[in-house]
């Protein structure tokens, strides 16, 4: 009976098809323009970490600031598409003049739930720091630069907007130099998505 059916509507169907190829729609007026813009920023963070607490640098506060992209592309498996990183670009501060950096990398997202999230990135630093063997005491001994950062963060999203995170970063040249002492910095961050 279906079939019935099926064959009684396709004709219709191939005429008006037809009818649409042979007679393109006359337009009337030029189309508005548009323009599509890609977006390059999708979220900006700002943050205060304590610097290094168990360092000869000890003692002191950093200022950190970010710029992330959106995700890279899109995938259609959303599993996968967590594996898709997000480019960021920022740096971190020293209020008392101790080693400062900026850094750029990848960073990818996973969600836990709809609020919580966790993160982690990976990417070179450039620093103020010391290094080479003489290094006073009360720096730390870097080695060289540029180093390797990663930094791994938990956040809760406040608002569709806003969120807050908790993070930890790490510089260090993996022994690549001399001297390898590193940073680990400790802190909580504020994050505003576009």
């Amino acid at each position: 009976m279906r079939f019935l059916a099926v064959l009684a509507v396709l004709p219709a169907t191939l005429v008006s098809v037809g009818a649409l190829a042979a007679d393109p729609p006359v337009q009337t007026s030029a189309p508005a323009a548009s323009l599509t813009v890609p977006r390059v920023i999708s979220e900006l963070r700002l943050g205060v970490f304590a610097h290094d607490p168990t360092s000869p640098e000890s003692g002191s506060v950093d200022i950190n600031g970010e710029i992330l992209t959106p995700r890279l592309f899109t995938l259609n498996d959303p599993i996968l598409g967590l594996l898709v990183p997000r480019l960021h670009l920022g740096g971190t501060v020293n209020t008392a003049g101790n080693t400062s950096h900026v850094y750029t990398g990848l960073t990818w997202v996973f969600d836990v739930t709809p609020k919580i999230f966790v993160e982690g990135a990976a990417g070179i630093a450039f620093h103020n720091g010391k290094t080479g063997d003489l290094v006073v005491p009360d720096r730390v001994p870097l080695g060289c630069s540029p180093l390797m950062r990663e930094s791994g963060s938990i956040g809760y999203r406040l608002t569709d907007n806003w969120r807050v995170m908790a993070t930890v970063e790490h510089i260090s040249n993996a022994g690549t130099c001399s001297r390898n002492r590193g940073l680990t910095n400790y802190g909580v961050r504020l994050g505003y998505v576009f």
